[in-house]
């Protein structure tokens, strides 16, 4: 019997007349996801859609790739066998060997999409369950609450069986959203906020800032390390690594104190939207939740959003620290954030931080920065200039 993966599509499903093109992205994305292990064709039928592994394909490795696949509801490993049921009822008990021998109660769900079949469900259900029986007599029935559920479904061509589906990304498909710039430092919050954009369908650009010597290459590694995490669910980033120190050091030494963090945020946004138009980015991405910092009251985020002219997506704005953790954890950046590897948002960190600076005095603050001997002007084509792409790619 041949293998395949079975893709349930979830908000696609509520596409209108644009639903094929998701539809293609999403196989498109499929594809490359499982092109290290193999490969594998992908087509479409009866609002399913239907992965076949290519010769010498790594099954396991293909499955766990494609659950990461932003756009796919459920996903499940299946045999593809004859829509007879002399062939239905043996390749249950061999495909699902495994699972029955393990399992103590069961129920068998039909799926009749080809009307034309002659069992109708129940009676699909009725002849599995007693083929089942008569080769694993420790089973029982249990409709409500099973350890195993075994499913039939009989398609156009084929039938095919298989056990609970996997739980897929969900989501949309990477590519059907544009291209966002996220601003990714060495915590928490940015590569949760790559991750959950990445799941509303855009493609992930990064800027990070390096303030070296106060920033050690480790940092720089940390950051790669978790944009490869987010990448394992958004395909590939392009990360722009800017040379930060120059402005850094202006700033510190001509603005006041408690004024640092927020104008460095803004010079941040200035450089980090130019980079993001160079690379075809229609806005920026933020980590910022309100009230988490000094740098992300209302007041300080007003100030920020005055220096930008794209928008400044911020999905994790209304969340706690637990739930950000939660999601890190899950996506597995968290161990990699709190690595003690300092990034340059903690450097020259003023002792008492405005809470609620006043834009117009931001301003005029930063007018220090514009004279000639300064020219922090000169200092961002410099480093926009200076700035190294690298490609990230999934860990795999």
């Amino acid at each position: 019997m041949n293998e395949i993966i079975l893709i349930k599509n979830g908000e696609l499903a509520l596409k209108g007349l644009n639903r094929r093109s998701f539809e293609e992205t999403l196989a498109r994305n499929i594809q490359k996801a499982a092109a290290p292990f193999g490969g594998v064709k992908v087509w479409r039928s009866q609002s399913t859609m239907f992965v076949t592994p290519l010769e010498g394909t790594d099954i396991e490795e293909a499955v766990e790739a494609i659950s990461k696949v932003f756009g796919i509801a459920a996903l499940s490993r299946a045999a593809e066998v004859p829509k007879e049921m002399d062939a239905i009822l043996p390749a249950v008990c061999e495909y699902l060997a495994e699972e029955l021998s393990d399992a103590k109660t069961f129920k068998v769900n039909a799926k009749r999409a080809d009307k034309k079949f002659p069992l109708k469900s129940p009676e699909i259900c009725a002849a599995a369950g007693e083929f089942i029986l008569e080769r694993f007599p420790h089973l029982t029935v249990d409709v409500h609450e099973p350890d195993l559920t075994v499913t039939v479904e009989i398609r156009d061509t084929s039938a095919y069986i298989h056990k609970q589906p996997i739980k897929g990304a969900g989501g949309l498909p990477v590519g059907t959203g544009g291209r966002a710039c996220v601003m990714i430092s060495g915590g928490i919050d940015s590569p949760v906020a790559s991750w959950m954009m990445a799941k509303r369908g855009l493609e992930l650009s990064a800027v990070n800032f390096a303030s070296p010597p106060y920033t050690s290459l480790r940092a720089e590694e940390k950051v790669k390390d978790l944009l490869r995490k987010v990448a394992e669910w958004s395909g590939e980033i392009r990360l722009h690594i800017v040379p930060f120190t120059e402005i850094q050091e202006a700033i510190r030494d001509y603005c006041p104190e408690d004024m640092l963090t927020v104008i460095m945020r803004r010079y941040m946004i200035k450089i980090a939207q130019i980079i993001a138009r160079k690379d075809g980015a229609l806005a920026l991405i933020s980590g910022e939740s309100v009230g988490q910092v000094a740098s992300q009251t209302l007041r300080a985020l007003e100030c920020t959003d005055a220096a930008a002219d794209m928008p400044i997506l911020r999905p994790v704005i209304g969340m706690d620290k637990e739930e950000i953790v939660t999601i890190a954890r899950r996506i597995d950046t968290f161990d990699i954030s709190i690595l003690p590897f300092e990034d340059c948002c903690t450097v020259f960190t003023p002792k008492h931080p405005k809470t609620k600076p006043i834009l117009e005095k931001i301003m005029q603050a930063e007018k220090a920065l514009e004279s000639d001997e300064i020219n922090v002007a000169a200092m961002m084509e410099k480093a926009v200039r200076d700035t190294m792409l690298v490609i990230i790619t999934p860990e795999r």
